[in-house]
């Protein structure tokens, strides 16, 4: 058994995030430490707990507004007289949003906190979930205006999981960041349940229009809590003076990202979360297509609820998981790739049993299969990149993400191709099995855990800036 190693804590000197000097000493990381304490406190715990809840159900809401446009999809192309390939160009068009804000999302709440930029893009994409049926119904073509809609939903969205990494790594001790990613990833499918079961009963007793509604007038309330009870009040203002004081970690130079990118470790996890977050994305934006053209007299909020109702306990258990083995002593990097086989490796069986699938009973087990099982990302490559780069981990992840979205789109998009080009659902389960297996052969042959933001020749790490 390994012996556990443990990655970027800050109270060694050794392991303090430093600016770069030529003279840096173990007495100079001191200095640094304190100067780093000074920009970023960890919350102390009754307050993180508060947070845990609070991002959990900001996520939640989050996946609340983006699902509502796939769980109503099928109501607007019959409304609108769209076609599978102007429906998928619908649904893709959010991840072309999606891979804009990114790198500047986690930019942003690296130099002023992640707190301030989730509140913002919050209100903002709120706002805009619940103006979308008036978009759809006053514009002449409502193909572009909606395609146009999901397009700033994506932008405004972009920033949300970078900002939540840099706020975890800039509040959280290591030693809990693992669940606290798992319980607020948890959030994903919260809200795709939420948005699925009430949002089908919406659906069928007032109408599509009502789940954009609902959905973004609650989200607009979350960040408005936010701001008068966790704040305090004070204002999320974003300035150019506030950008150019931010903390120590924001700082990258171009000469340590080029050394980062060079790391294969690096490259393992942004390919690896591309395949993972494209193949979420496609079974996301697809599934409800899938059961209703299959199943038509199946009820949605069943086959909209299950999945995602085993979903929340999958993600639960694979952080208390990954954190058991590790605090027993198996190499960090072993339970990082062992969460990925589960994610990508054993769910991707489930996922080729749907094409031979003819009954709703078992479509909905194996859907369920799936969708529990792709959770364990959450305690394997979602939190690979804290261990990897913490001094940039916001920076970093906008760059996975920014990834991810674009292959998001591209699957998207081509799955509505293959249905209409083939005319079975087999295709498209086909294309994300060997997506997946493509990203874990790739993260279990280059995987690690170890600090790559660091000059090994000098022994100790430091600030990766722009």
């Amino acid at each position: 058994m390994a012996i556990l190693q443990k990655h970027g804590k800050i109270s060694g000197p050794d392991l303090v995030c430093l600016k770069e000097t030529p003279s840096d000493t173990i007495g100079d990381a001191g200095g640094h430490q304190k100067n780093w304490s000074e920009h970023y406190t960890n919350w102390p715990r009754p307050l993180a707990r508060v947070w845990t809840v609070v991002l959990l159900l900001g996520t939640c809401l989050l996946y609340c507004a983006r699902v509502a446009m796939p769980i109503c999809a099928v109501s607007m192309a019959e409304k609108f007289n769209w076609t599978k390939r102007e429906q998928g160009m619908v649904l893709g068009s959010f991840f072309w949003g999606y891979c804009f804000t990114q790198v500047l999302g986690g930019y942003v709440s690296d130099r002023v906190g992640g707190e301030k930029v989730l509140l913002l893009s919050a209100a903002a994409w709120g706002a805009m979930t619940a103006f979308t049926p008036v978009l759809a119904h006053f514009c002449s073509q409502p193909i572009f205006s909606m395609t146009l809609a999901r397009f700033l939903m994506g932008l405004l969205q972009g920033v949300h999981y970078p900002s939540l990494v840099s706020l975890c790594s800039q509040k959280v001790v290591e030693s809990e960041r693992g669940f606290l990613m798992s319980t607020v990833g948890s959030g994903s499918y919260l809200g795709t349940l939420v948005i699925g079961g009430a949002g089908s009963l919406m659906l069928d007793l007032y109408g599509w229009e009502s789940v954009f509604y609902v959905s973004g007038l609650l989200s607009v309330l979350w960040a408005y809590c936010i701001w008068k009870y966790l704040l305090r009040g004070e204002g999320p203002i974003i300035t150019l003076e506030s950008l150019g004081r931010g903390g120590p970690r924001s700082k990258l130079s171009r000469r340590h990202w080029l050394r980062l990118f060079k790391q294969p470790a690096v490259c393992a996890v942004i390919i690896t979360h591309l395949c993972t977050a494209s193949t979420f994305f496609t079974m996301l934006s697809w599934l409800p297509t899938y059961f209703k053209d299959t199943f038509p007299d199946a009820k949605g909020w069943v086959f909209n609820v299950i999945p995602w109702f085993v979903a929340i306990p999958s993600s639960l258990f694979s952080g208390c998981l990954s954190d058991h083995l590790i605090s027993r002593g198996f190499d960090t990097a072993a339970v990082r790739k062992l969460m990925q086989f589960f994610s990508m490796g054993v769910s991707s069986v489930f996922t080729l049993l749907l094409c031979g699938t003819n009954t709703f009973p078992t479509a909905v087990a194996f859907v369920s299969a799936t969708m529990g099982l792709t959770t364990f990302s959450h305690s394997g490559v979602s939190v690979n990149v804290q261990d990897l780069a913490p001094s940039c981990a916001g920076a970093l992840f906008g760059v996975m993400n920014t990834c991810g979205a674009f292959s998001g789109v591209l699957m998207v998009y081509f799955s509505g191709y293959l249905i209409e080009a083939t005319g079975s659902w087999a295709s498209v389960f086909t294309l994300i099995t060997v997506v997946n297996l493509v990203g874990l052969v790739t993260f279990l042959a280059f995987a690690e855990a170890r600090r790559v933001d660091m000059d090994s020749s000098k022994g100790h790490y430091h600030d990766i800036h722009i």
